[in-house]
């Protein structure tokens, strides 16, 4: 199977929760087969719930739509780096790849911070790749959040 990024579908999902209020991140979860098993945004405010993020969102879907509490094999494509509840919850679901595109210096958990997958405390690594459509998913945030200081 030739390789096809989600994220243009996960920028589309973050630009809905900007116009919801929320914190613009989406996320798309990707079966083995290419199938998308989940697309959502945060929706931490519309819930009144602080684990409302995209990535648990996503992950709880995709797992309700396979019938399993583990998404082995599956891809996971975010607009921010996840946070570190976040890449906990991506590490206990066993997610084979994380794509993700804005670096999160303030409340990353993956390559910033407490860089959740290098303790020998995470259950399962999953491969990482960042600064996919880092501009446009930047780019997204600064302009939600200048409108909102603004």
């Amino acid at each position: 199977m030739q390789f096809k990024s989600h994220m243009d579908q996960a920028l589309d999902e973050a630009q809905k929760a900007a116009e919801r209020g929320e914190v613009p991140v989406g996320a798309v979860l990707v079966g083995p087969d290419g199938a998308v098993l989940a697309a959502t945004g945060n929706r931490t405010r519309e819930h009144s719930d602080p684990t409302a993020h995209a990535e648990i969102l996503a992950i709880r879907q995709a797992c309700a739509t396979l019938g399993n509490e583990r998404l082995t094999g599956c891809d996971l494509y975010v607009t921010l780096e996840p946070c570190p509840m976040c890449a906990s919850a991506i590490s206990q679901a066993r997610i084979a790849r994380v794509y993700y595109g804005a670096a999160d210096p303030k409340s990353g958990g993956v390559a910033q911070g407490p860089r959740v997958f290098d303790h020998a405390q995470s259950h399962h690594t999953p491969e990482v790749y960042d600064g996919i459509a880092a501009s446009a998913c930047e780019d997204l945030l600064k302009t939600f959040f200048a409108q909102r200081r603004g």
